[in-house]
């Protein structure tokens, strides 16, 4: 089965424009042209555009998935560096969680304190 841009923007969340960005940037090779010249995506599409939405949103650059793209598209000998390019950027999106992971516990600490504040608070009040 094949899909239309617009059809493959309402499957994935990626706009139109997007899309066509990545084609330009040579990070979405897969796109096929029908006889008006029109693109046409199929499920392998779909999941690298799947695979290029997760690794984006982790901070991976269009340079990196180019070389990731350009190494799995040389083949099998390539499957080291394609791993070793995925293990570092995995250590990165390590650092990320733990970042996340101590501004979440700041965030909770803040909160616990104005818990403690509104209760102190409540207890001042009168009661009616």
């Amino acid at each position: 089965m094949s899909y239309s841009v617009k059809e493959v923007s309402q499957k994935t969340g990626v706009s139109t424009h997007t899309l066509r960005f990545y084609e330009k940037q040579g990070v979405l090779p897969f796109a096929e042209r029908n006889e008006n010249g029109n693109r046409r995506y199929n499920e392998s599409s779909i999941e690298w555009i799947e695979t290029i939405v997760a690794l984006r949103s982790t901070g991976m650059s269009l340079a990196d998935l180019k070389q990731y793209l350009d190494y799995f598209q040389d083949g099998d000998n390539t499957l080291l560096k394609r791993r070793q390019l995925m293990a570092d950027h995995k250590v990165k999106v390590e650092e990320q969680l733990m970042q996340i992971i101590k501004t979440l516990e700041k965030i909770n600490y803040k909160m616990a304190l104005y818990d403690v504040q509104l209760k102190e608070l409540e207890n001042k009040l009168p009661c009616l």
